[in-house]
């Protein structure tokens, strides 16, 4: 069996890559978003309620806590933090050495602190996503420092922990979580777009930051859209359960068609650093052979000459071509597909009801748990077998009390995971063992197990609603007050900006869905335009001259609600139209008694004031410092810079390392001085041949 060597580091390279991109995103929006002058203040989430020091630790896991005695107010240990968990994202994902369970622990710690202050900002299903992703890593990260791949530690076969495969599979079944709660969610929330398989006629143009590429494949044809989808539910629903097939190719193939499935997503719109996370998640598929480098001799060596080996491999074929036949099969009858030759197009529509899909659902959601216990069940197996290989007293049991303790960590992330797993099966649910749902709400704040379903339903199915902030000097001359990422200009391309997010803009595209008193935080917006606070203006225009009202705060600030689509290819010059509907948030300026009741409402008034920074602190003017040297570059800019030197460092570190191979392939070659000297003394003895062929067996070992 293929070990997983090579995939575990790169999933930790790729976990660093993530974190790095969510803290540095989140660093250059925190005194817009939770500064004393920010939407939502991080202060107010923060108050000691008289509880001893670990309870409240307990309660509310954040290292913010002690930001007092930095001489930090919640804002600044936010930047704080945000900075180190970068810095230290950026060394893991450049030092090997850096990729250690404590540096992991760190990072996960860091960004769980964050999470409990980030209040509706953070609240998306990818930081849900990121925090179990970490956690993850910190138990598939070593103990120690990764050993050299040409090293094997004493005792152990092969250089392998017995231990080092089992949370790896967690990533696995992560995955397998994702991707098959995702498809399973469009299906049960009954959304007419999803059954009707038009969802993607909508989706391009209706999701929240869409890119350039996004306006070309909407103005596809409908019948490709209807196959595309079918494509998804046959890549997130019926692909999944491959991710635990015994054959490799079959893994390979499901690794293929996620990794596609996540490079369309990229290319067609801005979800900041979710499916990079989702491939980061897909090398739990792989193993050492998939990513080595191996020559076509080595290749024939492993080519079956005895015939129990030829027979397995015509059987593994068999198996192979069988499940490839049962799913082109399910697809075509599930979704009626025929070829019209004449048109040159395909037909496909849903051949199956709501409650047939329910039924099935009800029968296969706990054969999937079973699925993944039976396949856990082998992992555990093949490390006791790993751990009886152990030579030496010792080192057998440092490995069984490893063993021990990452296989109780293992098993316990399992049966936690099960709880949120089950939610789209109420009745799987209610059949769990209820110590799984104990030990799940003991650790529920913890983020280790999270529920998941990405676009449960189709918005906009009559045009994107957008919400459209306006302010003016006397209530009479309206200016629009465009946003640097999200639709607004209809002459301006959609941006790119992955893997950054703008959580306002975001924020913004779920309030235009309801009305304005669903989304509390869009009142203190309007609240700090009429105030003219600086940090909130950088998160709609980070280049303060082209806010309209950067000279002087508006007097009235209002919203309008529009319906936005794409701009047909005949229209040039413009990527969108758009049709006003309603009046979203009505006029107000500062002191109007209906502001006042909404900030009151809504408990967003500032009964008291922020407590006055301290400039003294050395700290504090660092923080200041930096702050002031990265205020000029657009997020997007910033992270690509972050990128392109990780690029370089890496580039640098391949061509230093071909530079040191010859001299390296040289002191291989070279006799060892203690083996010269014996030599030497040998060369008077009659039999010199003896000891040279000697020694050969002992370098194949």
């Amino acid at each position: 069996m293929a070990g997983s060597r090579l995939p575990r580091q790169l999933f930790l390279q790729g976990v660093a890559a993530v974190f790095m991109f969510a803290f540095a995103s989140l660093y250059t929006q925190i005194p817009g978003l939770y500064g004393p002058e920010g939407i939502l203040p991080a202060r107010r989430t923060l108050r000691p309620q008289g509880k001893g020091r670990w309870q409240q630790l307990w309660e509310t896991p954040t290292l913010l806590w002690e930001a007092p005695l930095l001489g930090l107010d919640t804002a600044q240990g936010l930047e704080l933090l945000s900075l180190l968990g970068t810095l230290l994202a950026l060394g893991a994902l450049l030092t090997r050495q850096l990729r250690h369970l404590l540096v992991y622990l760190l990072l996960w710690a860091t960004y769980l602190s964050v999470y409990q202050v980030g209040q509706v900002f953070l609240y998306f299903q990818w930081d849900s996503l990121l925090l179990e992703t970490g956690f993850l890593a910190v138990l598939v990260a070593p103990l120690g420092l990764p050993p050299n791949h040409k090293q094997a530690p004493q005792g152990r076969p092969g250089g392998v922990s017995p231990h080092e495969a089992l949370p790896f599979w967690l990533v696995r079944w992560l995955l397998f979580r994702l991707m098959f709660a995702s498809g399973v969610v469009k299906l049960t929330s009954r959304c007419p777009a999803w059954w009707g398989l038009t969802a993607l006629t909508y989706h391009y143009e209706t999701q929240c930051l869409p890119t350039p590429a996004a306006w070309f494949a909407h103005h596809l044809p409908v019948w490709l859209h209807k196959l595309a989808v079918v494509a998804t539910f046959l890549i997130e629903i019926a692909v999944p359960p491959l991710f635990f097939a015994p054959v490799r190719r079959l893994r390979l193939a499901a690794f293929c068609s996620q990794v596609l499935l996540q490079v369309l997503i990229i290319i067609t719109g801005n979800y900041n650093f979710f499916n990079l996370l989702t491939l980061v998640l897909t090398t739990a598929l792989l193993d050492d052979t998939h990513l080595a480098a191996k020559s076509s001799t080595s290749r024939r060596k492993r080519t079956p000459s005895s015939w129990p080996k030829a027979l397995l491999a015509v059987l593994t074929l068999l198996l192979e071509l069988a499940v490839y036949g049962l799913l082109t099969y399910g697809v075509v009858h599930c979704f009626s597909l025929e070829v019209d030759w004449e048109q040159h197009i395909v037909h496909s529509r849903t051949n199956f009801t709501f409650h047939q899909f329910s039924q099935w659902l009800k029968t296969v959601t706990l054969p999937t748990m079973w699925l993944g216990a039976a396949s856990l069940a082998w992992e555990l197996l093949t490390a006791l077998w790993r751990w009886v290989q152990v030579r030496g007293l010792l080192q057998k049991l440092c490995a069984a009390v490893q063993l021990s303790i990452f296989g109780t960590a293992t098993v316990a992330l399992f049966m936690i995971s099960l709880v949120p797993y089950s939610y789209m099966e109420p009745s799987s649910h209610g059949r769990l063992w209820t110590g799984a749902h104990r030990l799940f709400g003991t650790v529920e704040h913890l983020q280790l197990a999270n529920s998941y379903g990405l676009f449960r339903r189709m918005t906009g199915l009559g045009g994107r609603p957008e919400v459209v902030l306006e302010g003016s000097y006397d209530g009479l001359q309206w200016t629009e007050i465009e946003f640097m990422y999200k639709p607004g200009n209809l002459s301006r391309p959609p941006p790119i900006v992955v893997p950054h997010q703008p959580r306002l803009d975001w924020q913004m595209w779920f309030a235009a869905l309801g009305p304005h008193t669903h989304s509390p935080w869009f009142t203190s917006l309007v609240l700090r335009l009429l105030q003219g606070k600086e940090p909130v203006i950088r998160l709609i225009q980070n280049h303060t001259p082209d806010y309209p009202f950067h000279k002087q705060p508006p007097t009235y600030v209002r919203a309008q609600r529009y319906k936005y689509w794409f701009s047909h290819p005949w229209e040039q010059g413009q990527w969108w139209r758009r049709q006003w509907v309603e009046e979203f948030f009505p006029s107000v300026s500062l002191g109007d008694p209906t502001l006042d009741m909404l900030l009151r409402q809504f408990g967003l008034q500032d009964r008291s004031p922020p407590r006055a920074r301290g400039s003294n602190n050395t700290l504090t003017q660092v923080l200041h410092w930096v702050r002031k040297q990265l205020s000029h570059l657009e997020a997007p800019t910033l992270l690509w810079g972050l990128l392109g030197a990780v690029g370089a460092i890496k580039v640098m570190q391949a061509l230093l390392g071909l530079q040191a191979l010859p001299q390296t392939k040289e002191e291989k070659h070279k006799p060892a001085p203690q083996e010269d000297s014996v030599a030497a003394s040998k060369q008077a003895s009659p039999a010199p041949n003896i000891s040279s062929s000697s020694q050969t067996p002992r370098r194949k070992k």
